[in-house]
């Protein structure tokens, strides 16, 4: 059993001893995403893979919220921000805009990029490397006017 999944079983644990309704609500989620994900791909799932389904869980919420805020529901917006912050509480540390910067200059160096051609190496290099720590979509920015 990997690492994270252990944590999210213990967070869920302590929530449902605490009575936190809403907490054990949104950890319960993330681990039916999981348990769904190992049973679609009939494998256990190891961190990086708990990683990338708390990503795509994240950027669903992300959506949703946007969503809920320019509908004007609040009441569905605050529960999707609740959501999102359990579940960034087990996202590995963002990195900072100067560490995503050399990241992407290292890609580039490292496929030898040097037209827009070229982006889909750098960006399967970076992907590996940055996945749950940076927004792939603000880390595409960057590589496309790196190469633009």
């Amino acid at each position: 059993m990997s690492d994270l999944k252990a944590r999210l079983g213990a967070a869920t644990a302590a929530a449902m001893r605490a009575r936190q309704r809403e907490r054990v609500k949104a950890l319960r989620l993330v681990n039916a995403a999981v348990k769904q994900t190992e049973i679609d791909g009939r494998r256990q799932l190891g961190d990086d893979d708990v990683v990338a389904v708390l990503v795509r869980m994240n950027k669903q919420r992300r959506d949703s919220l946007a969503q809920f805020e320019k509908a004007g529901r609040e009441d569905l917006a605050a529960i999707e921000r609740f959501e999102i912050a359990v579940i960034e509480e087990f996202l590995p540390e963002p990195l900072s805009q100067a560490d995503i910067e050399s990241a992407v200059a290292a890609a580039m160096e490292t496929t030898g990029a040097a037209t827009m051609r070229d982006m889909g190496k750098v960006m399967g290099a970076l992907r590996s490397e940055l996945a749950g720590r940076a927004d792939m979509g603000a880390v595409s920015r960057l590589v496309r006017a790196a190469l633009g």
